[in-house]
């Protein structure tokens, strides 16, 4: 057990402000609108369904990803695009009050 306990996710997914998201992966900060979130999490998806995680694993066992309109490049490992998709999860999926 002591060792997750310093376990740290090493991507973070922030809300900045209206609309505006901040990326936080290994060594970069990421600027993100509300479509290049909502682009980056399908792509994630679609990368993440069991068959293609199997294609990665044989072949190369990383992922370049281009993030916020191709001007970002991410180098993610399998288990840092795991981290991705289940911090993107849980971003939708947690509930926040709006005001309107």
């Amino acid at each position: 057990m002591k060792a997750f306990n310093n376990f740290k996710n090493t991507i973070q997914l922030h809300k900045t402000t209206f609309c505006r998201y901040t990326l936080v992966a290994p060594n970069k900060e990421i600027q993100l609108n509300f479509p290049q979130l909502l682009q980056l999490r399908q792509r994630i998806n679609d990368l993440t369904q069991p068959y293609k995680l199997e294609e990665i694993i044989e072949k190369e066992n990383f992922v370049l990803l281009f993030v916020a309109d191709k001007q970002h490049l991410l180098y993610l490992d399998i288990t840092q695009l795991l981290d991705l998709k289940e911090e993107i999860t849980y971003f939708f999926s947690s509930s926040k009050l709006v005001l309107i």
